[in-house]
């Protein structure tokens, strides 16, 4: 793809902008996240800053710093990012690992003891997603091999032979329970697209770097199950809940996780080197990129959500969708050409500049409610995590170095 002098002056600019920003939110964490009281890390702080010690530390915060940190010493070189990695390391394997059972536990108090054991399939994938990715920057065999154990588990316990996918959770001793919802606001079904969507972006980095045929078959799997059973052929947009046998159990609509699928899946179908998938969803994913431009705010926002059973638009916006936005629209900008869809990626990333960069306090403020109030919510919890906006910035950062080599 040719790029022209005005548009190569906005991708320059755009990449010196989120370097800056990645360093920005790294210093953040670095700084913050960390408990010297305990040498572990708390699990909640503030929109001020002040941390609750007392705070459980949620599993998806923990390998969500483990992927961030790895993946920024790959990005910078910088030791300061590796020490980080090396010190989420030894907190997810010692402090969540269930040597006893196998698996990952939900998540730990402060003081290590156990907070919740249950075996959520959503997040022993970010476990192996982190897992794989400090293997790639260290070479560790044994994280590596905490996560292939881990992938033999959710391959053993979670999937489906009768009708193919995951289910979403089960007891600490791998056993069936009644409550088996991602959190308070999910649904309390047996399948979702989001743990699916998380379970493939987990084996492409595992595959990248152990190449194996069961791995790449896994993933093809998972392809096949997000074209029939989960994006909605007719509207481009994802199904979130299903029934054990696909039937879907929710028409609303997730704008933030429709984008960030848009360009997992394509990346996934091209580690494993598939042509026929590579194909299809580079086409399929472009046009799930073009829906979701369709409704932004007229700033270019990421809304959170629509209701097509009272034709409702939920006009809160969270931050994640918006880093999720930055990486989808410029990722189809690279598959078509299209400038419309780089000036949304722009439109992005100037939202966060304009309305959730915090320049008082730093990092991103949580979102607005659908009345347009900043809502006063943590910067660092169960859910709040640097993992959207920093790989937002390496990812955004790395493709303009390949449009700009292709002058």
């Amino acid at each position: 793809m040719a790029v022209d002098p005005e548009i190569k002056r906005l991708l320059e600019g755009y990449s010196n902008e989120v370097e800056a920003e990645l360093v920005s939110i790294l210093d953040w964490w670095t700084q913050h996240i960390h408990n010297p009281a305990n040498s572990f890390y708390y699990g909640e702080i503030n929109r001020k800053n002040e941390p609750d010690a007392q705070a459980p530390i949620g599993l998806v915060l923990q390998s969500r710093l483990l992927w961030t940190f790895s993946a920024a010493f790959k990005h910078t070189q910088n030791h300061q990012y590796l020490k980080a990695a090396n010190q989420s390391y030894d907190a997810l394997v010692k402090k969540f690992y269930d040597n006893k059972n196998g698996g990952m536990y939900w998540s730990v108090h402060p003081n290590g003891q156990v907070a919740s054991d249950k075996k959520q399939a959503y997040g022993i994938a970010f476990a192996i997603y982190s897992l794989s990715a400090y293997y790639e920057v260290t070479l560790d065999a044994d994280a590596l091999n905490k996560a292939t154990d881990l992938y033999t588990s959710l391959e053993k316990h979670f999937f489906d032979s009768e009708f193919g996918g995951y289910i979403e959770c089960l007891g600490n001793n791998w056993s069936d329970i009644d409550d088996v919802r991602l959190s308070d606001k999910d649904q309390n079904a047996i399948k979702s697209m989001n743990t699916h969507l998380h379970i493939i972006e987990a084996y492409a980095t595992l595959y990248k770097v152990l190449p194996n045929a069961a791995i790449k078959q896994s993933i093809q799997k998972l392809l096949y199950y997000f074209e029939e059973f989960i994006i909605d052929a007719g509207t481009f947009q994802q199904n979130l809940f299903f029934e054990k046998n696909w039937t879907p159990t929710s028409s609303v609509v997730s704008f933030g996780h429709d984008i960030e699928a848009s360009w997992l899946l394509q990346e996934a179908a091209a580690i494993i080197d598939d042509d026929m998938y590579l194909q299809k969803f580079t086409k399929l994913v472009t046009d799930m990129a073009g829906v979701v431009a369709n409704h932004v705010s007229s700033e270019g926002a990421v809304y959170n959500e629509f209701h097509p059973s009272n034709d409702t638009l939920d006009f809160g916006k969270d931050w994640w969708p918006q880093a999720e936005a930055m990486v989808g629209f410029i990722n189809a900008y690279q598959n078509t050409g299209n400038i419309q869809f780089l000036h949304h990626s722009l439109k992005s990333w100037q939202v966060v500049n304009d309305y959730f960069k915090d320049p008082i306090y730093g990092e991103w403020h949580w979102g607005y409610d659908s009345s347009g109030n900043l809502m006063v919510r943590e910067k660092a919890g169960f859910w709040k995590c640097p993992y959207h906006n920093s790989r937002a910035c390496i990812e955004v950062a790395n493709r303009i170095r390949y449009l700009l080599k292709q002058q």
